[in-house]
């Protein structure tokens, strides 16, 4: 049986166990520390079940010597509304990015723009109303608001049971969803989708439908490796592959390259006395995120520090050094395209 303590891609390891453990490696130095970087997926909470994660910590994370220009955040259900009609307590999540971007603007906490761009989340079952909810958040996030994300993750098996919101199983198929959908390019919003690899082909049937709308593939696609998912990787992988390349297919369609710190991907590393070297990163991730590139271009992915998740891992700057391994043989305009030009692009932001 699956137990939840297995998946700490949602409950963490609290903050003093976390720095106890990443402290067993000394930190790496940064490789190729003047390419620019745009980390264009990461959260902040504050939560009981989460811990803490605030401008703080994701500074003291960026500070390993990557020359990380910008960040994205991503919606997390963090700091909703207490109080008020209950489609517009997510609007809260964008008013509290938007004052931690503020701080960042200001200058007085180093280089790099944090939250320059902010990823919400509205319900978009509501339908079409939902649209009152995007512009409300379009408004809260005072010019940063660039897109909403649902995840849609679902699966029969009890690894299904661990997925942050309940949804039904073809959620990104029902006609009052996608009505709700319909907005975002009304609105100029994209879409960021998180999705276990099984559901990948409900993604490609949305984003052929709704070719106007710019659609974001987290996490490489949302590979399994716990629970029934487990010692099945080459099956598994045959399987996503398949499925990538039909997604690829689609213009309109994304991928960041990241994810694979969450233990749903089944790799051992938190569970190990000490945390991997870049090294060990690159070769375990090497062989999902290398697909990804060869089918959609560098114009099309862009690698992600989905941090504090996969923080549970490893550190912040040997993540991105082990991006760095796997990219060791790519041209200057190929890294600038993965690093941070394809992130500008999607997301609108000021490039390097």
């Amino acid at each position: 049986m699956v137990t939840r303590s297995e998946y700490r891609g949602i409950v963490h390891r609290n903050n003093a166990d976390l720095k106890a453990w990443l402290a067993k490696r000394p930190v790496e130095a940064a490789l190729e520390p003047d390419l620019p970087i745009i980390d264009p997926h990461h959260h902040l909470w504050d939560a009981p079940h989460r811990g803490t994660y605030l401008l703080p910590e994701l500074l003291a994370d960026l500070s390993g010597g990557h020359k990380i220009v910008s960040t994205v955040f991503l919606e997390c259900q963090a700091m909703f509304r207490a109080a008020g009609p209950a489609a517009m307590k997510p609007v809260g999540e964008v008013e509290f990015v938007n004052g931690v971007a503020a701080m960042s603007a200001s200058g007085n906490y180093g280089p790099t723009r944090v939250c320059e761009a902010i990823i919400g989340w509205g319900d978009l079952t509501l339908g079409a109303p939902v649209r009152d909810v995007l512009e409300a958040e379009i408004h809260a996030g005072s010019s940063r608001m660039r897109g909403v994300r649902f995840g849609t993750s679902w699966d029969a098996s009890d690894v299904g049971k661990y997925v942050s919101r309940n949804v039904p199983q073809h959620q990104l198929l029902d006609p009052k969803f996608r009505e709700g959908f319909s907005q975002l390019a009304k609105l100029g919003l994209t879409f960021d989708s998180w999705q276990y690899f099984p559901q990948m082909p409900d993604l490609i049937d949305l984003a052929r439908a709704f070719p106007e709308t710019t659609i974001i593939m987290d996490h490489v696609g949302g590979m399994l490796g716990v629970g029934p998912y487990a010692d099945r990787q080459a099956e598994i992988k045959t399987q996503w592959l398949g499925t990538l390349g039909e997604m690829a297919k689609c213009p309109n369609v994304y991928v960041k390259l990241g994810g694979a710190g969450m233990t749903s991907f089944g790799f051992d590393f938190h569970d190990r006395d000490k945390p991997p070297s870049s090294q060990e990163l690159a070769a375990a991730w090497r062989p999902y995120i290398e697909p990804c590139i060869e089918l959609f271009g560098v114009e099309r992915c862009m690698f992600e520090s989905n941090f504090p998740p996969d923080k549970q891992s490893c550190g912040y700057t040997e993540l991105w050094n082990a991006f760095k391994h796997i990219t060791a043989g790519a041209s200057a305009a190929e890294k600038t395209a993965l690093y941070s030009g394809t992130a500008a692009r999607v997301y609108r932001l000021e490039k390097p």
